[in-house]
């Protein structure tokens, strides 16, 4: 990768790969039941929704119930779990390559944070 200005969708998409396969390995476990997507760009509904002014104040995004709110007695026939990482803003909020496959990292991590039930405020960055 020269710059973060040409790290391509798909070298994008194997730095997402990787960040989950350097999880520990009980995290890795947890990825299992996730579906993790790489976007271009988060979609303007899911900015309003969150109330934000610009794309670039989100990275990514974890829709699905916590694992802290799961139960037996829970509603059947919901979608799995899912994160999306968006590679737009990511790229735009780095200054070299190293950069972006630490923020994709940290991205990876913040969004898994909210799998287990953790909020914006317990995360560890």
């Amino acid at each position: 990768m020269a710059s973060r200005d040409h790290v391509s969708f798909e070298d994008f998409e194997k730095l997402v790969q990787q960040a989950i396969a350097d999880l520990p390995l009980p995290y890795t476990k947890l990825m299992e039941s996730i579906a993790v997507v790489v976007e271009e760009e988060p979609p303007q509904e899911v900015l309003e929704d969150l109330e934000l002014d610009s794309e670039d104040d989100l990275l990514g995004l974890y829709q699905g119930r916590s694992l802290a709110a799961e139960s037996f007695f829970g509603p059947g026939g919901e979608q799995p779990p899912r994160i999306s990482i968006y590679r737009g803003p990511i790229l735009r909020c780095c200054e070299s390559p190293e950069e972006v496959m630490q923020e994709v990292r940290d991205t990876v991590v913040h969004e898994l944070g909210h799998h287990v039930g953790l909020d914006d405020d317990e995360m560890p960055y």
